[in-house]
């Protein structure tokens, strides 16, 4: 007899390496593009716009300095190297860190230009020392956007500086920006990914404060970048962690500097508290029993390959439902870690399956002992499994 048991809980959930898709919340935004998503699981918790083409701005230095810091983790660049700044880097308009023509520049302190100031000079400066030119650049930022599947995405040079060429997406942003907070850890990487949470950098006497207007008071954002330019509007690429939970954040096409600044903060708080992730169940805990057929032991436990934990917003969390299902009883002998079940997560628009396997071996009774569980099987029936309430 198969047997399906339901447990409705108000629940949340994300099995470690799974893609849960399910209905982001009800979000309006005057961003043209948007794309937010849950660090950890990968769920889109928010999506406008956010696979059409649009222009990055300042928002392409975020490739700028994953190559770099590419670069320093491969050993081939160090952080004390320097580099000359050329008259093409030191003319350069738009936001500058004010290098100096024909002066040695710190990679430290060219990446804190780029990243804080947002200095188009020190980008340049630092795309001619790796590559010898800024198209020789280029090639690597585009090399690496096609190995980290950015498929709207075309770099035209270090900056972000309009060219028509020059194109993205909010969806592929989103995916360069978690690639980097992978890669490049904090515990790790003490010296690289922090810097972009800095407040203000001074270089040639100039002190400069972060464009993010998230890495201020209650946001608490570690990152990222902004960028503007008359095409593409008023930008931000940006991340955050509250309560152990990271959400990246890309919103371009804004109108002014102020509603970059309204909307960002409003989006992420509004993001942190719509959803939350909760655990379920956790490695090794026993999900449910299974009856046992002619076993050593009446029951076993079944339980789930990894902790059983997602993300969902109020919306999901109420509408929830987990069921497990067995062939009842199973059959001795069994082995652990054998599939004996499967645990079912039905979402609104979506079911999951995962599988539910044996926690212990049970070996087959002797002769005398089968012919009198099958007996008291007949006139008793099954024990009753145990029932898990949440």
């Amino acid at each position: 007899m198969f047997r399906t048991f339901f447990i409705t809980a108000i629940v949340t959930v994300g099995l470690a390496n799974m893609a849960w898709h399910a209905t982001a919340a009800e979000i309006l935004t005057p961003a043209k593009q948007a794309h937010i998503t849950d660090f950890e699981s990968g769920k889109v918790l928010f999506a406008k716009n956010a696979e059409v083409s649009m222009k990055p701005a300042s928002m392409a230095k975020i490739m700028t300095v994953f190559v770099v810091f590419n670069r320093l983790a491969d050993g081939s660049l160090q952080l004390d190297d320097k580099f000359l700044v050329s008259e093409k880097a030191w003319r350069k308009g738009g936001s500058k860190t004010f290098v100096e023509v024909g002066s040695r520049v710190s990679v430290d302190d060219l990446l804190h230009g780029v990243i804080v100031q947002s200095g188009n000079d020190a980008a340049i400066v630092l795309a001619e020392g790796i590559a010898g030119t800024e198209d020789a650049f280029v090639e690597e930022m585009n090399f690496w956007a096609k190995k980290l599947g950015m498929a709207q995405t075309n770099f035209r040079n270090a900056t972000g500086w309009p060219d028509p060429d020059l194109h993205t997406s909010a969806k592929d942003l989103n995916l360069l920006t978690t690639e980097m907070i992978k890669r490049f850890p904090a515990d790790l990487y003490p010296d690289l990914y922090p810097i972009f949470a800095k407040r203000e950098f001074t270089y040639n006497k100039i002190k400069q404060p972060n464009r993010n207007p998230l890495v201020y008071g209650a946001a608490r954002a570690d990152g990222l970048k902004t960028g503007h330019t008359e095409e593409s509007g008023y930008g931000l690429v940006a991340s955050a962690v509250r309560n152990g939970q990271r959400v990246v954040m890309v919103l371009n096409g804004m109108d002014s500097i102020k509603q970059r600044s309204t909307e960002s903060r409003r989006l992420m708080d509004l993001i942190f508290r719509e959803y939350q992730s909760y655990e379920f169940f956790k490695q090794g805990q026993s999900v449910d029993q299974a009856n046992v057929w002619l076993g050593t032991v009446p029951q076993v436990d079944l339980v789930l390959d990894a902790p059983l934990k997602i993300l969902l917003s109020r919306k999901e969390r109420q509408a929830m439902v987990i069921s497990v299902q067995w062939l009842d009883p199973v059959p001795a002998p069994i082995r652990a870690g054998e599939q004996i079940g499967t645990l079912v997560v039905t979402l609104p628009n979506e079911v999951t399956k995962l599988p539910l396997r044996a926690a212990q071996d049970v070996d087959t009774l002797g002769l005398f002992n089968r012919i009198g569980a099958a007996v008291r099987y007949l006139i008793f029936g099954a024990a009753t499994p145990q029932k898990i309430a949440r």
